[in-house]
């Protein structure tokens, strides 16, 4: 067996805050400011009277409790403690104690770049060229060929443990009856300066090509193995996979700090192999999407499940032992730690 070194000590490394990383699902962002976090870096996000996401680092400078326990007043966000308001451009607008020969403080907080679409907020923290940087998306989000559902990850463990657990397809037993593939078979990896793809042969438990086949996401009595190409991509900082042309699944990264991870997981179903269901009218698609949205949620939550137990563990261990040796026989993994570490050099010196 090889030994896999770490010497840059990959669990303590940091994230490139010059990407779009996800922080919230659309639904997450009602009428009241919602606070996040990204990497060590405390955020609230709310919505203006258009409707449009703002996001201000969380803190009021007055006494700098958080302003994701306010309110939202019109367009600004008001801190719970003295009514402190702030508009989106993170300038305080209002104190209702102000008297007639006192200004406004010229206090500013840090304003953030935030885009909404594809049901999540995307938000990129750093200093680079935003324009230019393009999240991920998701196209599969609005295709009326495609049903989604969503999970939220909580992972008590550093982002790069879920990232390996992802792209290494060799973990398939330990999902027992929440199991998408079997018997995964390593055939190729692709590198380059952002992202990792790797291609795996394995059997598939799930063919939609009939209205009924649906119907197996419920009842593993009617799983029939069949062999379908497995890619999974880590194209920084997410990840996307496809299993054989009816899966396609996404995770969306939120690191919070080294030992914590928020996530996303989307999965879509297609219906690319129902023709028929393609000419009827698109009212009605909408409607089948919009009814079977999450019916894979359940299927979803017991892989999280599964995969958040063991990587609690690694974490642990880590945590109790950091220099014992870790042994691995999927060169997959070596390219996504290289990447890891590469990308976040820049931003932390713990890696």
């Amino acid at each position: 067996m090889g030994h896999l070194d770490i010497k840059q000590n990959i669990r303590n490394c940091g994230i490139s805050l010059n990407h779009w990383y996800v922080v919230a699902s659309s639904v997450e962002v009602k009428n009241q400011p919602l606070g996040v976090t990204l990497w060590y870096e405390n955020i609230v996000l709310f919505r203006n009277s258009k409707g449009d996401i703002q996001a201000l680092e969380d803190r009021c400078p007055h006494r700098q409790v958080k302003l994701s326990d306010g309110q939202i007043v019109s367009d600004d966000v008001e801190c719970a403690y003295h009514g402190w308001r702030f508009n989106g451009d993170g300038n305080c607008s209002f104190v209702p104690y102000l008297s007639q020969k006192q200004k406004l403080p010229k206090c500013q907080l840090k304003r953030y770049q935030v885009k909404e679409f594809d049901g999540f907020i995307w938000l990129f923290a750093g200093d680079g060229d935003s324009e230019n940087i393009k999240p991920m998306g998701l196209p599969e989000w609005e295709h009326l060929n495609y049903i989604c559902s969503v999970t939220t990850i909580d992972c008590p463990g550093h982002f790069s443990f879920l990232i390996e657990n992802l792209m290494d397809m060799y973990h398939g037993h330990l999902h027992d009856n929440y199991q998408a593939w079997a018997d995964a078979s390593l055939k190729e990896i692709t590198a380059t300066e952002n992202r990792i793809d790797v291609l795996y042969d394995a059997q598939s438990y799930y063919r939609i090509d009939k209205i009924w086949s649906i119907s197996q996401l419920f009842f593993p009595a009617l799983r029939r193995l069949h062999s379908e190409p497995l890619t999974v991509s880590y194209v920084y900082p997410h990840w996307s996979s496809t299993l054989g042309k009816d899966f396609k699944i996404y995770c969306l990264f939120c690191p919070i700090n080294e030992t914590t991870t928020k996530a996303y997981l989307i999965h879509f179903t297609s219906l690319e192999a129902f023709w028929r269901l393609h000419k009827l009218p698109v009212s009605f698609r909408r409607f089948v999407k919009n009814s079977l949205f999450n019916t894979a949620k359940s299927l979803l939550d017991g892989l999280v499940r599964q995969d958040v137990a063991m990587i609690k563990q690694e974490q642990e261990s880590f945590l109790n032992n950091p220099f014992r040796r870790s042994y691995e026989l999927n060169p997959a993994i070596a390219k996504v730690q290289k990447l890891i570490l590469t990308q976040g050099s820049d931003f932390s010196s713990s890696c």
